[in-house]
């Protein structure tokens, strides 16, 4: 699959264009969904991904796309030394546990975070072979999602996915 909803795609790119986002790591990076849409705009910042499932660098040339790209499990990720990490349908992929982890370690480096996540029932198995597509954690609602994760200051809803944006220093 490598993509997610692009319900929250605008309103994510906009907050990432109106503040000073220097440098992104683009967590679970897919396809590179979040590279394509900003190398579209003013965006001039360097970009970097982790990404689990490594036949996506290839089918997908991430190594072209980021600057340095991890093939890693974010779970035990420990690089989070950008302005700005980007958690695009990635939280679900684990349990609450997990995410609230990984959320705390990017809290500790970076100046902001942005969740883009199903906020309704979203069962899905692997995909394409991929065991990590499956997800674990398949029922988030938006105010779940709001008490859950520490220092959101802005959020949009849709149909399908909210978008949280959340500010750490």
């Amino acid at each position: 699959m490598g993509t997610s909803h692009p319900e929250s795609r605008p309103w994510i790119i906009d907050k990432i264009l109106n503040n000073d986002i220097k440098s992104i790591v683009d967590i679970g990076a897919g396809s590179g969904t979040y590279y394509d849409a900003l190398i579209k705009t003013r965006y001039k910042g360097t970009m970097d991904a982790v990404e689990i499932w490594e036949p996506y660098a290839t089918e997908f040339n991430l190594k072209k796309k980021y600057r340095r790209l991890w093939i890693e499990d974010v779970r035990t990720f420990d690089r989070f030394h950008h302005d700005l990490a980007i958690f695009g349908d990635v939280l679900e992929h684990m349990t609450v546990d997990e995410a609230l982890s990984v959320w705390d370690r990017a809290s500790k480096y970076c100046a902001y975070a942005v969740i883009s996540i199903p906020i309704i029932e979203y069962h899905q198995h692997a995909i394409n072979g991929n065991p990590y597509e499956e997800h674990i954690k398949e029922d988030w609602t938006h105010q779940e999602v709001l008490d859950t994760f520490p220092n959101i200051i802005d959020s949009w809803q849709g149909d399908v996915v909210g978008a949280y944006w959340a500010k750490f220093r």
